[in-house]
């Protein structure tokens, strides 16, 4: 059987080592870009401010704030409600950085290298 071409169906070397030291790079980068998130803190209010939750970078919750006037014992469930919403938005605000971050060093290549240890 005759060869194609001349490619024996691999990576020519020196695009290999340029690969990988790309990759090295990239890895590089992900984790200083992971420290950096963990060290940032996330605010979020809910009930027009009756209560604030912040997160952190590491999906910890830093502080919940509460206004008096939102301390009914009668209605408790409300309270409950607008400490869920101020989370989840928080979460959302941190989870939104991270995506940004993350496309900002692949550069929007999407879903190539997902599932790779880098």
């Amino acid at each position: 059987m005759a060869k194609r071409g001349g490619f024996s169906g691999g990576m020519m070397p020196g695009n290999m080592n340029n690969l990988m030291k790309q990759a090295q790079k990239m890895q590089k980068q992900m984790e200083e870009n992971a420290r950096e998130l963990e060290s940032k803190e996330f605010t979020a209010t809910a009930g027009g401010g009756a209560v604030t939750v912040t997160v952190s970078g590491k999906k910890e919750v830093v502080s919940v704030k509460l206004s008096e006037e939102v301390v009914d014992p009668d209605d408790i469930e409300m309270l409950e409600d607008l400490i869920v919403a101020a989370t989840n938005e928080a979460l959302r605000q941190m989870e939104e950085a991270s995506g940004a971050a993350m496309s900002k060093l692949t550069g929007g290549l999407g879903g190539l290298g997902g599932g790779l240890p880098f």
